[in-house]
This record gives structure tokens, sequence and C-alpha cells, in this order.
């Protein structure tokens, strides 16, 4: 038996696993108890990859529907030929934005498919880009690239030595936190807890991470920027503020200050669902600590305003002089000065389309548009190259995405899975797993309270005619003609090496003094470790070198935050509210499939609600219920959750397969929430094309 280690790619902290192989075969995965950082924490989801790995409904071969509608293996040549020849066709016959792209969250932990992601749309002309960032996260590149001057600047609150921790919109024992990439999560929160930090959980669910190691604030869906507001305005008239901090590294503070003037602790008690004396005691605790940190993740980042919040959290550090400091707010910069490779150079530019001025977030358009660029009267999208994502699945109102797919001339799929979406495929490419694929854990860059970096070459080879996606890539570039060298993979290693495919990181790793050979022979190597006190010499990218306390880029959003607090204000307090409820047994569409998550308790995707809301309804635990909006409805059955703030109803992302390939998702299908969800003009935070997927109104009926 061979013992390989390696790591796992599916979330930030790329914990380290050792494989059991013999023959070619994983017998066996489990967490490695001697790597240097993650020191034998994995979680369950990391294991159950192997689960996904050995699947016996994964795609193997590709695939080519026929015209009866079935799809029928083919050979990679004519996979090849054949998709070169659709392209050419639909831009001779519309123009070259006929093509568009979407691609999904797992490239993101995939450090050799973004280049060639890159070269392949680079080559084919290929501008109308979208991506599962729309769906999540793109409002954190928004704004930082707005305070720093940099989208790729994210600094992470020092857990280890802070002495109070306020936590927006975050459930660490279940996602294990984003945006920052740190081994066993919990137990960092549990030690601080332990040595006597005050943490606070602000989130309309008092969640799994809270018990016995933080106090829950219980505030309504999507309210959590006036909650920041308030708590900024707070220290400002109550004098709380570290002017030294403001003085010496803050630009455009009376701007904030007076933006923050009428969110009073009064003025927003109301809206966020807290009574304003809480508001100002929390300002008042955070102001007292000796060292404080913040952080919030996906439970605001999907609101309407995640830029807008993302902005103020930042601001808290700074004004409170928690920012840069031992046990506030520090920046990780592991080997490579990641700041700079998301520098904003001039302008915000917005582009004038049909659907209003549009602007690109790292290259992606906004999501909850692609909908209505397919069904556009005017230069329509008229294919669609789809790689490691899911967007009927994942996207708001796939029901209506669903119907624009029909229009469709031309789809092509990569994956690893048959999906939603692969149903509506021409073409269906097989793409290897993470077993089955060198790496280096690229994701964490910037984001490690420990960094540190490893290599692994594939752990297995690919079986049957699996390709790793810049394989797939580079074939088709090679069949429409451009100069692209590809390889044989029966010598994966020697593959890679000829075509220098690590090239790009190599340049990345000499700001180290490491190259990718080093880093290869050592398997892990451990970085210095993350320190404060650097941040204006050497990180932030604002012309300046100081930080943006109220960036004009902002100014309309600023308009529009206080609109939305009016609306709330007027908003009937009957009004249900739907968050999304993140569990261990779920990880967006991809795990749709495991078998081992199909616990007695998580076969669907129910409705989750307080016991007073569900008696207003008639409902009992258990019934059966029609929950519909304006956009969509699905039915499910209840389940009562006194851990819910009242007015607020709660499911899960990554439900709804309809197709019959899948084994257990289709036998286990559950209900599309995101059926529910808006899409089209207005339904996504301009400043940063994040689409609205939390504190969704919706309405109950019993069936």
């Amino acid at each position: 038996m061979q013992e390989v280690r390696t790591f796992c790619r599916v979330c930030e902290p790329s914990c380290g696993l050792v494989a059991e192989v013999e023959d070619s075969e994983i017998k066996r995965l489990r967490p490695d108890k001697e790597h240097p950082v993650t020191k034998g924490f994995a979680c369950h989801k990391g294991i159950a990859t192997l689960e996904i790995h050995k699947d016996q409904d994964r795609l193997n071969f590709p695939q080519k529907r026929d015209s009866d509608g079935n799809l029928q293996r083919i050979s990679w040549d004519h996979a090849g030929q054949g998709i070169a020849n659709a392209i050419k066709t639909l831009q001779e016959k519309y123009g070259d934005d006929a093509i568009a792209s979407y691609t999904g969250n797992p490239l993101a932990f995939n450090s050799l498919a973004g280049p060639a992601i890159g070269s392949f749309l680079l080559n084919n002309r290929i501008r109308r880009n979208f991506s599962s960032g729309t769906q999540d996260c793109t409002n954190k590149f928004a704004a930082s690239e707005a305070v720093f001057g940099s989208s790729t600047i994210h600094p992470i609150p020092d857990i280890e030595n802070t002495n109070f921790l306020l936590i927006f919109g975050a459930n660490p024992r279940v996602s294990h936190m984003s945006f920052i990439s740190i081994a066993d999560p919990m137990e960092a929160l549990r030690s601080a807890a332990q040595r006597g930090a005050d943490i606070r959980f602000v989130d309309p669910r008092k969640n799994e991470s809270i018990n016995g190691i933080g106090q829950h604030l219980a505030v309504k869906p999507d309210t959590d920027v006036y909650l920041m507001a308030a708590l900024l305005n707070n220290l400002f008239t109550e004098d709380l503020v570290d002017h030294d901090a403001l003085a010496d590294h803050g630009d455009n503070v009376d701007a904030l200050r007076a933006f923050v003037a009428e969110y009073t602790a009064e003025a927003v008690a109301p809206v966020v669902g807290l009574e304003a004396e809480v508001i100002r005691e929390l300002a008042r605790d955070v102001s007292k600590a000796e060292r404080a940190a913040f952080y919030m993740s996906t439970g605001v980042n999907m609101g309407r305003q995640g830029s807008v919040a993302y902005w103020l959290l930042f601001m808290l550090s700074l004004c409170t002089g928690n920012f840069d400091r031992p046990g506030g707010n520090i920046y990780s910069r592991g080997f490579y000065p990641a700041s700079k490779a998301g520098r904003i150079r001039g302008d915000i530019h917005y582009e004038d389309t049909a659907f209003g001025e549009v602007r690109r977030i790292r290259g992606s358009l906004p999501g909850n548009l692609l909908a209505d660029m397919i069904e556009a009267k005017d230069n329509p999208i008229k294919g669609l190259v789809v790689v490691s994502g899911n967007p009927l699945l994942s996207m708001g109102t796939g029901s209506r995405l669903a119907e624009a797919f029909d229009k469709l001339e031309f789809l092509v799929v990569i994956d690893i899975y048959p999906s939603a979406t692969s149903e509506y495929a021409d073409y269906v490419l097989p793409a290897t797993d993470m077993f089955e694929r060198a790496d280096i854990n690229i994701c964490g860059l910037g984001l490690q309270k420990e960094p540190f970096i490893q290599y692994t070459d594939f752990v297995v080879p690919p079986r049957a005619e699996r390709k790793p996606e810049w394989w797939i890539l580079r074939h088709i570039e090679q069949a429409q003609g451009f100069d692209t060298e590809n390889a044989n993979l029966e010598d994966y290693q020697h593959a890679i090496d000829e075509l220098g495919l690590f090239k790009r990181f190599d340049h990345m790793l000499r700001q180290g003094n490491l190259d990718i050979e080093s880093v290869r022979a050592e398997g892990t190597i451990v970085l210095p470790p993350v320190r404060a006190g650097r941040f204006y010499d050497e990180i932030i990218q604002t012309e300046t070198g100081r930080i943006d306390c109220c960036p004009e880029t902002f100014e309309e959003a600023r308009g529009l935050c206080k609109n939305i607090f009016d609306e709330l204000s007027e908003e009937d307090n009957q009004q249900l509210k739907m968050i999304s409820r993140r569990t261990n047994y779920m990880i967006n569409s991809w795990f749709h499939n495991v078998t081992s998550l199909k616990r007695p308790k998580h076969l669907e995707n129910p409705l989750y609600i307080h016991p007073e809301d569900a008696r207003r309804f008639n409902l009992g635990d258990e019934s059966e219920v029609r929950v519909f909006n304006q956009f969509g409805e699905v039915s499910t059955r209840v389940v009562l959750d006194a851990d819910l703030k009242p007015g607020t109803v709660a499911m899960t992302h990554g439900w709804g397969y309809q197709g019959k390939h899948m084994k257990t998702a289709s036998t286990h299908r559950g209900c599309n929430a995101n059926n529910l969800l808006p899409s089209g003009p207005g339904s996504y935070e301009k400043v940063s094309n994040q689409s609205f997927m939390t504190g969704i109104p919706v309405e109950l009926e019993a069936v």
C-alpha cells in the first residue's frame, strides 16, 4: 500500500490529506496528521471527496447529443473538431459576442485551469463571461478595490490574538469560513473563547457555531449593513474612535462620518430587529476591547448591499484602531504579494447595454443577466461554454434560465458529473477530479493565517477518458487551428513539465525566493507567519497609500442604501424573508450525489420556519407547504426551527436535480430554492454584480 500526500480542494484551508493507494486505486483517504499546518484536521466533506472520485455516475467519455436528443459516446478528436466547427459557425453567423462562457466554483481550487480558460477566451474573442463568483463573493472584490485600491486585499481577523471578535453572517462549523484560510476554525474560535475572548455572532439564525463559543445577536435578514452603520455612528457620536489611526491612515473620514450620521441606534433598531441600547452597548464593547477583529461571510455577501457592508466592516476596524494591528484585521502576504495582482488601474468602467450600465468584476458580468442576454432581441448569446459549473441550479430563477437555455444553438459542458445544465448540452466532456490532476494550493493566496505552499502530483491516473480542464481546452484550441501545444497524458508529469504549465506559478514563487521544483521536492513549505505593521508600506494599492474611508465609486450605492432603508422602515412586520441555510450534508450541487451525506433528516430540502410563524400559517412539523413569490414557487415540507429569528425562513442551496443520470440525486431531488430568487436588471448589486440571494420576501400556503 502506497501513501500519497495531497490536499483537499473543497474550500480555502486546503487541508492536508493522505491517500492510501494500491494498484492505481485509492483505497482510503484520511487527514494528514504530519501536515505542518493543518495537523490532522480535515472535515467529513473533504473525506467524502473519495466517494465522488469513485462514483459510478461520473462522466467518463466525451459525448455528443444526437438528433433524437440522446448523448452518444464519441472520440476526443471528434469532440474537439465538432466544438471548433460550432464556435466558428456561430461567430461567422452572429459575430464574436454570440459565444459566452460560465465558470464555476471548483475552478477557484484548480491552479492549472485558470490560465487555460484565459487562453481559450482570448483566442476565441469571448467577452461575455459569467462566473459563480457573482453568486457568492464579488462584493468583496468590489469593496476591497474601492477601499484598498486592489480587489485582492482581504485582511483577515487575527483570531489567535484578539480579545473581541464580531462575526457577521458566517457559520464556521459548517462552512469552515471563506476569504480566510485557517485549519479547523472551530478549534481556533474555541481556543479564543477559552482564553476569554468575547465572540459575538450576528445572524438571523442561532447557527451551529454559536453554542459554547459566543453570544448571538439575532438580526433581521439582510440588515447587517445598517447595524454596521449604527455602530460607526455611535463610535463617532460618543467619541470612541481612534483619532490617530484615522488621521494617519484614512482619507475622506468626514464623508464617512456624514454618511453614518443618520443611521442612529434609534433609527435602525426597528429595521435591524435589535433594541437601540443593545446596539449602543455593542459599539461601546467594541471600543473598549484591547484588540478587536471583524469578519463577514456569505450570509452578508449575498444580500442587496454586500459591498457596502464589506466597506463598513473595515471602517469598524480602522475607526477602533484595530486595523493592521495584532488581534485586529491583518493581511496575509504568503509567498506572493497578491495585492498587486488585483490593483485597479483608472476609474471603474461601466458599459452601456440594453440592461443598463454594466461593469465587469475580475472579468465577470452579472450572472443574473445571463438569461436576459440569451433572450435579447439584439445581439443575443447563441452559444455557451460551461466549465465546472451548474448555473441552472446555482443561479436565481433557474426555471427562467432553463427556458433561455432552450434558445441556445450550442452548449458545451466540461465537468466531472452530469448535471442539470448538461441535460441541455450538445457536448458533454469528462474532467478529472482533484485526485487525478497535479495542483498547488493557490486559492488561499493572501488569506492564510499560517501561510504555506503545497504541491500535489496526481494521486492516481485519470480513469477512462477523463482529462484535466487545461488539456480539454488546449485540445479544442488545436482543433480550431491555434498555435497551442498539448500533450499525451500517458506520462502526466512529463507532459506538465514539457508544456511548462506551472511557469506562471514559478514567477509568483520567485517573489518568495522559491520555485516549483523546490516546492515539488518538499511537498509542503511553511512560509513566515502573518504579522501586522507593514500594510501601509507594502500592501495597500491606493494612490495616496491611505485607506479610502468613503469611496466616490460607492456614491450611487450609498444613495440606494438610504432608499432601501426607507423601504424596510415601511415594510409590513409580518413579511417573511428567506435566507440560505448551510448544512454539513450539501455543498452546492456537486455534492448532491454523495450517498453518505443523505442521512435520514437530510434527504430533501425542507423549509425551516420558526414555530411562531408556522402557527400563523397553520403549519406543523412535516406539513406540506407551497413557498412562492413574484419570481417562482416550490413545494416542500416544513421543519420547525426555534433557532430562527421570527419572520425568517431558510432553505438550502444546491438541490433540485431533475435528470436521471445521477442516481442518488435523482432519488432525493429536493426542490431548487433558487427558483424563488430574482434575476434580470435590478436583481444584483450594481457596483459588484453580486446577485441578491438572501433576505428574499416569500409567501407561504399550506398544501
